[in-house]
């Protein structure tokens, strides 16, 4: 197969799937509502009162849902708080097409938060399972495996517990998050589904100095973002609440934007983030981090690496950057079989991975071009050697070349930013050294870039 052509092939396949991304999400619906009590076996037949809303043809109480399957939110209320103060929440997200349930334990003044993290978690469970195995369900076949788990104030802390250990959900949302009893912030060590964090910048609640930015520095999430919206408070988040309300009458400071301001903030990016990972919009991914970047209204904070991966080579095997699922292909034709994070080659030709990370959005990596089944891609690759590495304030890159030829050396972050450039022009059979600096990087995996005459080499380096 040609190589342009498949690659073009490859291109034509992302295009549709990002057009069809938008046409779902330009769709809109109708609010449906029920309310259902569900018992968890496993906790004494507790009875978990669920107020759930979902996409419809038309809006009311018991309506049919609108033909398709939809993710499941499980939403968390805050302390003393019903679930009828996020009604910003549901219109927002049901409108788009997700199904959203707010239970409504712990409600009084001295809630579980054990408890009610229990029940987040389970209600993704136990409506999942109502799609997949009850016919009776309202929601019998309309429910998909894709889930979050949000929550504002205390909800939002016990969110974290529900988060915990669990792989069966997708993503974590959080709002104002409160540190719990038993500790968010300790429970976020052991969360590592992709993970949002909200605060208001004035919030006097539950201040993020000593909660939320705890639990984000704690999370052990892959892909972690934390959002801190301009002048907003605690209550915001939600609509108007009396108990919420006069809790934040007694602190200070107070908010400087108004409850819709924040709440519009609020909605450009969850929604975004939502579409990345509960619909898989690729192109959201990258809005999402443009609306980061340009936006006057928030402050943030990121770790995370979804980007092309770069191919690392040591003789004829290839490494990809870490990833979820991994397909290589030569020439531009998939290698049956080859899903791992390395690929030993066998011919001649060029190589290349496209891989996934949290969701079905592919990445295509660089191109690495073999020329020989038992040696690497260039006269060097067998002589090349960068140590020491791992490294704290140089590295030294050494090799030699039976030819001249101009060679080129960069350094980049996992982000594939490129940090320096080195040209030189080699003399052939001449050793090389060249030592760089790396004293000011910030600890983490780098890689570099030999270019020699038509060919490349990528080799992964660790800074202490």
């Amino acid at each position: 197969m040609n190589y342009e052509i498949s690659k073009m092939s490859k291109k034509i396949v992302l295009f549709f799937a990002v057009l069809l991304s938008l046409t779902i999400k330009a769709q809109t619906y109708s609010v449906g509502h029920t309310q259902i009590t569900y018992t968890d076996p496993a906790r004494a037949g507790r009875s978990i009162q669920t107020e759930i809303y979902y996409p419809a043809a038309t809006a009311g109480t018991g309506v049919p849902l609108s033909a398709g399957t939809y993710p499941i939110i499980v939403f968390g209320h805050g302390f003393v708080m019903a679930w009828d103060a996020y009604q910003n929440i549901w219109d927002d997200l049901v409108l788009q097409g997700y199904i959203v349930a707010f239970p409504r334990t712990e409600g009084s003044i001295s809630p579980s938060h054990a408890e009610f993290g229990k029940d987040l978690k389970f209600l993704v469970s136990k409506l999942q399972s109502e799609s997949s195995t009850n016919a009776a369900s309202l929601f019998y076949n309309h429910i998909n495996t894709k889930s979050a788990i949000m929550g504002h104030s205390m909800g939002g802390g016990s969110a974290f517990l529900a988060a915990e250990s669990n792989l069966n959900i997708t993503t974590m949302v959080t709002f104002a998050a409160a540190n719990t009893t038993p500790s968010s912030i300790t429970a976020a060590q052991n969360v590592t589904v992709p993970s949002l964090v909200f605060a208001g910048e004035n919030d006097c609640v539950a201040p993020p100095i000593t909660h939320q930015i705890p639990m984000y520095d704690s999370l052990a999430s892959a892909c972690k973002t934390f959002i801190s919206i301009k002048g907003g408070a605690h209550c915001e988040f939600a609509n108007n609440n009396f108990n919420c309300s006069f809790g934040q009458s007694t602190c200070t400071p107070t908010p400087t934007i108004t409850r819709a301001q924040q709440q519009d903030a609020v909605s450009d990016l969850l929604k975004l983030w939502l579409e990345y990972y509960l619909k898989d919009n690729c192109n959201s991914w990258n809005v999402f981090n443009d609306s980061l970047a340009a936006s006057p209204r928030i402050t943030h904070e990121q770790q995370c690496a979804i980007n092309a991966p770069v191919i690392a080579q040591s003789g004829i095997v290839l490494t990809s950057t870490p990833a979820s699922t991994y397909q290589w292909y030569l020439n531009g034709s998939l290698i049956p079989g080859a899903t791992s994070q390395n690929y030993t080659t066998t011919i001649v030709g060029n190589y290349d991975v496209m891989v996934t990370y949290f969701n079905t959005c592919p990445y295509q990596s660089n191109t690495i071009n073999i020329i020989s089944a038992n040696v690497s891609n260039n006269s060097i690759a067998n002589d090349l050697k960068i140590y020491p590495n791992p490294a704290n304030n140089q590295i030294t890159i050494d090799f030699t070349s039976a030819i001249q030829e101009h060679v080129v050396i960069r350094f980049k972050n996992m982000l594939g930013q490129q940090l320096s450039e080195n040209r030189i022009e080699f003399v052939a059979k001449q050793k090389f050294f060249l030592t760089q600096d790396i004293s000011e990087f910030e600890s983490g995996v780098y890689f570099v870039e030999i270019e020699f005459g038509n060919s490349k080499q990528v080799r992964k380096i660790i800074k202490q």
